[in-house]
């Protein structure tokens, strides 16, 4: 069968900036095994697939509701911002008279996706604050090149914090040993030494995905709180600082945290499975 297939740039304006996610939509789920090859085939960060809700006759309910699921080239996710705006974009893009989009996933429920007058596209998720680490693993100590004094830690990865943007970009790390933390990731973040930004970060996923992520979104539901708090301000913005790199505004409203960017299309095309 023949599956349309999209390649999205999400948090970033510019084609080969942000991170790609690729997005598939299909009239019923097709096999775990036929996503995950295909997300392996991909290659990419993320592949999202898409299903339309039909828990209802009201086409006015249906033709906003969508059920996703992500998989990275490695195994399934239980949350991903990049390819959570690349869905919407997708779908604002096929809808264009959509003011709203809700996608429904597992992990962390009813997501609600608008468009604002800037161009953005605005996501609704969790507040996942992470908690601070008294004893730090000694496979992430290993596993960076400098020492994490001040590490925290929620349900994604755990967040080590530097005190400068040079520690964040320097950083290096031993990918095996940080494998060893799995199911946890691990973020690596600083105050940004810049006017634009308030912080920065960089996120490796070798347990779950590949070496470092691009731009992380759901990394962000943790960043931003954590911020805010040190920060006193509940607007942010924030950039990931990889070679693509990516821009996120972030607003930390209790135990909810909106997450904007933009998005640009890569690719459309057809895929033979």
């Amino acid at each position: 069968m023949q599956l349309e297939i999209n390649v999205i740039d999400a948090f970033t304006d510019t084609v080969f900036k942000g991170n790609s996610a690729a997005v598939i939509i299909t009239d019923n789920w097709l096999s775990d095994e036929l996503m995950q090859s295909i997300a392996m085939e991909n290659n990419l960060s993320e592949t999202a697939f898409l299903v339309a809700d039909e828990s209802s006759n009201d086409e006015s309910i249906n033709n906003d509701t969508y059920h996703i699921r992500w998989f990275s080239p490695l195994t399934e996710i239980d949350f991903c911002g990049h390819a959570t705006l690349a869905s919407a974009f997708v779908l604002f893009s096929k809808n264009p008279d959509l003011a709203l989009i809700k996608l429904v996933a597992k992990a962390v429920g009813v997501l609600t996706i608008v468009q604002t007058d800037n161009g953005k596209i605005q996501m609704d998720f969790p507040n996942k604050k992470p908690e601070k680490v008294d004893v730090i693993p000694e496979n992430l100590s290993a596993g960076l090149s400098i020492a994490p004094v001040e590490v925290y830690r929620n349900s994604q990865a755990y967040f080590v914090i530097y005190p400068s943007e040079a520690d964040v970009l320097s950083i290096v790390r031993d990918n095996e040993k940080l494998k060893q933390l799995a199911p946890f990731n691990v973020v690596v973040t600083c105050q940004s030494e810049r006017d634009n930004y308030d912080f920065i970060s960089r996120y490796f996923w070798p347990a779950n995905g590949g070496d470092e992520d691009p731009v992380t979104g759901s990394a962000h539901t943790g960043l931003a709180p954590l911020w805010a708090e040190r920060l006193h301000k509940n607007e942010l913005v924030a950039y990931q600082a990889s070679a693509r790199g990516g821009v996120l505004d972030c607003v930390v409203a209790g135990d909810r945290v909106f997450i904007s960017g933009h998005a640009v299309q890569y690719l459309t095309g057809f895929i033979t499975v």
